[in-house]
């Protein structure tokens, strides 16, 4: 298009040099918008640019001329602005967008979707935008947890998955759900602003600035009379569940440079946890309620200092209730736990023009929680290996945190060249923990057998100062050149460094490569490749174990067989750091092909390959020494925990993504893998077989799914013909099979049967349908504009009600032995009405 547009347009100028003309579309709090079309038009003939998320454009091989930027974005006036372009490039021009003055609703459209060679437009990443997240079935409007089928669980990791919002990790999303813009995955996934890979990482875009005052109103209501009977359970549990959940912006009086945004939630929700055990007496077979309420609160005011200036402030605040939490499957009511979660957070947001070639993005969030959990039944708890779990839960103790969060962007555009480099403290916390669990103890029984005859063959008693205080620092640099070599060829070359107290190791170096080339003249087929190191984070559990368990402060007894009554002399447990440990590393390497079928459809096919080193495991250095197990090589000590860094994981996978338009009125993505993970290691406490011999644990990951299918979409057929489909199609994963006894006596009922390996058993698949339907009513549909609306629909979840069995039982004492003692949960109806305008 640009070589025709030079040849046809501008002929007689055509021995002049050509130059490049760039710049960055801004909105009017100073954010960068991505993925808007920017139009380069002279004498009627346009070429068009797409903005990336930084907001840059850029436009190669453009002779000298008068000419014409335009770009337009739904909610805002369209943006036009003369251009000469002499025998230099043109950088720096801004296109600043002006909030529509005379429009009373924003009309929030989808991105184009084109393949494109920027390292932020990779077509297979999952990004599901506002009008999506409207019309698909969502159970509870909970976004994060419906989007989470896209993320990799194959890989085990030691702070779970990432949550970034507005450019910033949190610990939640901080406002409601109708207060979402956009939530993508696999988001450029070599980018090094980021410690996580993106396959664990979930970026959240939040609602922004408006002209007039815009609001949500949103009731969801779920009655056990409309749900279909659990597997599992003898009677239908009595569920109810009640939702209200709103936002509210616009600009603050009549103010052109103030706006804010309120969100807020109430959940109330009477749920029923199915028991499925066997005790003594035969089977247990209850429906237990677990009540939960959760309050949601946020506010954020903007403002817009100067024509290169802005900020926000906001406040998110959390209160979380629950009843009779743990309980389900083999664990019996009695040893359920009442917990609270409380917390307050505070957020400054500051965006600074410093020139026109440089952006300068600045975020800090300091924030507290408190939560406390108690047991609902003070006496000790008694484990019967995965035939019941019942007495006291044990589990009294009061976490707190004072924690704060740093983000320090800086993007310059010189040239073919944009530099992203700053600084981000993901966390630096002052963390406490009042530990009073196994105040009383925790029983472990073999089987039903040996709980009849009183014999357990471990118990587990803690005596000492249960307070803990501790700061956890991590802290992380980055520097990254994106080099648009030519129109179709993009190279991203970056390095991150990454520091966390605690672990030694000080040459956490990770460099990032991504490159994607887009042959021919249509550039409608795009090779992308890149590879990359990331290291992970311990979480703050590791590091309360290693000071608590010192062996003086908190004196944890593992004892084969019953508790006696004289600890005195008793050698104590002592949990920490491996000499030499290391944080984790994932190398992860890629190389796939996309493809732009229609205007609006895109086709990717990918090899993704990940590699896992120095992972985290448990191992007791003290076990019992073959041939009777009975003695320990320190008889000083008890069981002498080691947190090593020497598991590792290998995965690939095959995936195939196809996005966009599908069909007439039908929108959305579906998403194919044909993967592999295998690892000798679950986690920084998980604990081998054999503590002697942790390289036999080599296997399938927990985690590890042959075959995942998943479909998102909507279809607008008719008014009253609108649907949201959602589909998973999963393979099953493995599970353990141990014999359920302690037969090499170090206290955990691990050992497996001679000759079987780690995760040889195999659970079965699952198919989930959910389905939503929708219609809108426009309250005035006189009036030009859009007016304020009503949107009912009712969900069905699981809508063909199939029984999803999960939670196979690997123990062969255990009476459950390869059976599920837990189901996915059935046929569920959801109604809902929301409230627009």
């Amino acid at each position: 298009m640009t070589r025709f547009f030079a040849l046809v347009v501008l002929w007689p100028l055509s021995l002049t040099a050509q130059v490049a003309v760039s710049g960055r579309i801004l909105d009017p709090s100073n954010t960068p918008v991505g993925g808007v079309a920017v139009v380069l038009r002279q004498g009627g003939q346009d070429v068009t640019a797409f903005s990336s998320e930084t907001g840059s454009f850029r436009f190669d091989q453009v002779l000298p001329g008068q000419y014409e930027l335009l770009a337009t974005v739904p909610g805002f006036d369209p943006v036009r602005r003369e251009l000469r372009v002499a025998r230099r490039p043109v950088s720096g021009v801004l296109l600043g967008l002006q909030l529509a003055a005379l429009k009373e609703e924003i009309t929030v459209g989808e991105r184009e979707r084109v393949v494109s060679v920027s390292p932020d437009q990779n077509a297979d990443a999952i990004s599901v935008e506002r009008t999506m997240l409207d019309n698909l079935p969502i159970l509870d409007n909970n976004y994060l947890s419906a989007l989470g089928r896209f993320l990799d669980p194959g890989t085990p990791g030691g702070s779970g998955t990432t949550i970034v919002v507005d450019g910033m990790e949190m610990r939640n999303t901080g406002v409601t759900a109708s207060a979402l813009q956009e939530i993508r995955i696999n988001n450029n996934p070599y980018t090094v602003e980021y410690p996580r890979w993106s396959r664990r990482r979930i970026e959240v875009i939040t609602k922004s600035s408006a002209d007039a005052y815009h609001g949500t109103l949103n009731f969801l209501f779920r009655d056990y009379r409309l749900n279909a009977r659990d597997a599992l359970a003898a009677t239908r549990p009595q569920e109810q569940r009640r939702i209200w959940e709103g936002s509210l912006f616009g600009p603050v009086a009549k103010s052109k440079r103030t706006s804010f945004l309120l969100s807020a939630a109430r959940e109330e929700e009477d749920l029923v946890a199915v028991v499925f055990a066997q005790g003594p007496r035969g089977p247990i077979n209850e429906n237990v309620p677990t009540p939960q309420r959760n309050s949601v609160a946020s506010l954020r005011i903007s403002h817009q200092l100067n024509d290169q200036q802005a900020m926000f402030w906001q406040y998110n605040f959390q209160d979380r209730w629950q009843n009779n939490l743990g309980v389900g499957g083999t664990t019996l009511a009695e040893a359920g736990i009442q917990s609270r979660f409380r917390e307050d957070e505070f957020i400054v947001n500051h965006r600074m023009i410093v020139s026109p070639n440089l952006l300068s993005q600045f975020r800090i969030l300091v924030g507290r929680y408190w939560a406390p959990t108690k047991s609902n039944h003070d006496a000790a708890r008694v484990v019967v290996t995965d035939a019941f779990t019942g007495g006291g839960a044990q589990a009294d103790r009061l976490s707190t945190e004072f924690h704060t969060s740093i983000t320090w962007l800086l993007t310059q555009t010189i040239g073919k060249h944009t530099f992203k480099y700053g600084i981000n403290v993901p966390d630096w916390s002052r963390r406490g923990l009042s530990d009073r669990t196994n105040q009383l103890g925790t029983l472990s029984f073999a089987s039903l057998a040996a709980f009849s005859e009183n014999s357990p063959f471990a118990a587990v008693l803690q005596r000492g100062d249960p307070r803990t205080i501790f700061i956890e620092k991590n802290v992380g640099g980055f520097f990254q050149d994106e080099w648009q070599v030519r129109p179709g060829l993009s190279v991203a070359a970056g390095l991150r460094y990454d520091w966390q107290n605690y672990f030694g190791d000080g040459n956490n170096f990770a460099p990032r490569l991504a490159l994607a080339w887009a042959p021919g003249k249509s550039r409608k087929t795009v090779i992308r490749t890149g590879a990359g190191f990331f290291f992970d984070r311990s979480g703050p559990a590791p590091i309360w174990d290693i000071l608590r368990f010192n062996g003086v402060q908190l004196r944890r007894y593992v004892v084969s067989g019953a508790i006696p009554p004289d600890l005195s002399d008793f050698p104590t447990s002592i949990h920490r750091l491996q000499a030499g440990v290391q944080l984790p590393n994932t190398i992860q390497f890629s190389l796939g092909i996309e493809r732009q079928l229609a205007k609006k459809t895109m086709l990717s096919a990918s090899y993704i390959g990940t590699r896992g080193v120095q992972m985290l495991r448990s191992r007791d250095a003290n076990a019992p020494l073959p041939p009777g197990f009975d003695i320990r090589p320190d008889s000083l000590v008890n069981v002498l925990r080691e947190i090593e860094s020497a598991g590792r994981v290998e995965a690939n996978a095959f995936e195939v993504n196809l996005r966009g338009d599908l069909g007439p009125r039908i929108n959305g993505m579906l998403q194919y893998v044909f993967g592999k993970t295998m690892s000798d290691t679950g986690g920084v406490n998980w604990f081998p077989a054999n503590s002697f011999a942790p390289a036999g644990e080599w296997g399938r990951a927990d985690t590890d799914r042959r075959h995942q299918f998943n479909f998102l979409g909507s279809a607008s057929l008719h008014r009253w013909a609108n649907f949201g489909l959602s589909a998973s199609l999963l393979s099953g994963i493995p599970f353990n099979i141990t014999t359920g006894r302690d037969d090499n006596g170090d206290g955990m009922a691990l050992d497996r049967p001679a000759g079987v390996t780690r995760n040889t058993g195999q659970g079965p698949g699952a198919a989930i349908v959910d389905l939503r339907w929708y219609r809108d009513f426009r309250l005035q549909p006189e009036r030009k504009e859009k007016s304020a609306s009503v949107t009912l629909s009712v969900d069905a979840f699981n809508i063909l009600n199939r029984v999803n069995y999960q939670n196979y039982i690997g123990s062969l004492s255990s009476p459950f032995f390869g059976r599920a003692v837990s189901t996915l949960p059935p046929r569920r109806l959801q109604l809902a009405a929301r409230f627009q305008f």
